[in-house]
Order: structure tokens, then sequence, then C-alpha cells
């Protein structure tokens, strides 16, 4: 566990293998004004993990941000049912097993409002993602819209494939198969971004690899150059 700031943590879980890349996993807690927590992309809970969340609060909200990231969410439903869920439409209709209370989209407001921004960044037809913004610790929070692998933890192997795909630390960026699949919808992306930037982060916490602890600004710009070619 690693506090970022008052009121909102970060927890390091075990790497999941993904088309032979170990993909970190990273859950964020973010404490609410009424005490109870906020759960961003939980990762496995283990009773050391039980522990540690308990002694910061009640669990409120689980969330999961996309269709890739709800691989541990069942245990905490369990764990703690009177939690309420959040996942995007994408995530509910794969995940008929799990219980959703509420979408994430742009049309609603959410229990959260009064500490985090939300976002559901769309465009692509291979997946949505929502976004957070928490403005009291100025930490924007994604999960796979930028990965940015810490190169000292990759083989050779799979260095080559993360520069392909180019989401090496310090040049981390959308993932190439996700980049490409914005082809005819670059302007919602653009008008996602212009939002993500009006936030003026000034940290950068991605599910996957090292974060952006200064100019998390900059970083967006450079790491979102694609949409303007």
């Amino acid at each position: 566990m690693r506090q970022l700031d008052d009121n909102i943590w970060i927890f390091d879980g075990e790497a999941v293998s993904f088309f032979t890349m170990p993909f970190t996993t990273r859950m964020t807690i973010v404490r609410l004004a009424c005490g109870g927590l906020w759960v961003h992309s939980p990762i496995r809970l283990t009773p050391e993990l039980r522990e540690q969340v308990d002694a910061l609060g009640p669990v409120a909200y689980l969330v999961a941000p996309n269709h890739l990231h709800h691989l541990f969410m069942a245990p905490w439903q369990e764990a703690y049912p009177e939690a309420q869920t959040f996942g995007t439409q994408e995530v509910k209709d794969k995940c008929d097993t799990l219980r959703f209370d509420e979408i994430l989209d742009n049309d609603r407001h959410y229990p959260w409002d009064n500490t985090l921004k939300t976002l559901l960044f769309t465009g692509s037809p291979a997946m949505e993602e929502a976004i957070f913004f928490h403005p009291h610790s100025s930490t924007l929070l994604v999960t796979d819209l930028i990965e940015n692998f810490d190169p000292d933890s990759l083989n050779t192997f799979q260095r080559f494939v993360a520069k392909g795909a180019g989401v090496v630390a310090p040049e981390g960026q959308t993932p190439l198969d996700w980049r490409l699949s914005f082809i005819f919808h670059h302007d919602t992306a653009r008008k996602h971004l212009a939002t993500m930037l009006d936030w003026a982060p000034k940290r950068l916490v991605m599910a996957h690899g090292l974060i952006i602890e200064q100019d998390a600004v900059g970083f967006l710009q450079r790491a979102f150059e694609w949409l303007e070619k």
C-alpha cells in the first residue's frame, strides 16, 4: 500500500500474463467525504489486503473501468455485499455472473461527484474506458488507455513487443492496437482528451506501468500525439 495524498492510496498486486506480457495489477482507493471507500480496478483480495482496506474505512463502491478489469471483482462483491458495483456497458455485457448496480457513461451523475470527476473515453469499437480525476490530489486515473511499462521489468522479447506497441516508459501511450481502432473517430477522442487536459492533472496513475509524478499534462500531450496524425 502506498499513500499518494490525503485520502488516496494505490495497491500493487500480482502480474497477470496477457499476450505473453506481464501485466501488473494496480488498484486505487479513494476515501470519499462520507468516509466510504471507492475502489478502482480491484486486485486479488487476500486476507492481508482486506485487513489494510478495512482499516481505511467501509467499502462503498467497486469500479470496473473497462471490460478487461473485472478479473478479481467477484471476491470483492462477496466480501463487501453492501458495496455498489459500477462498470461500463461492455463489462456488464461480458460478465453476466457479476452484479452491476449502475453503468458508467457520460450522461449521469455519480454518488462520488463531489470527490471525483468521471469521463467515459469513447470512440473505439474495441473498448471504452472510464477515466477518473481526483482534484484534491490532482491525480488522473486510467487503466489501459495509457500503458507505461518499466523496461527493467521486461525480458528482451517482451521489451521488443512492448516497444512495438509504444508502451515502454518513458514513452508510454495508448497501445498500438487500440490507437488504430480510433481511426474513424479521432474527433471523439480529441474531445475526451481536451477534457482531461482541462482538468490539469499533475499526477497520472496507470494500471500498467510507471506512475507519472510530475507534468502529467505534458506527458498526456505527448502520449496522444497520434491523434494529430
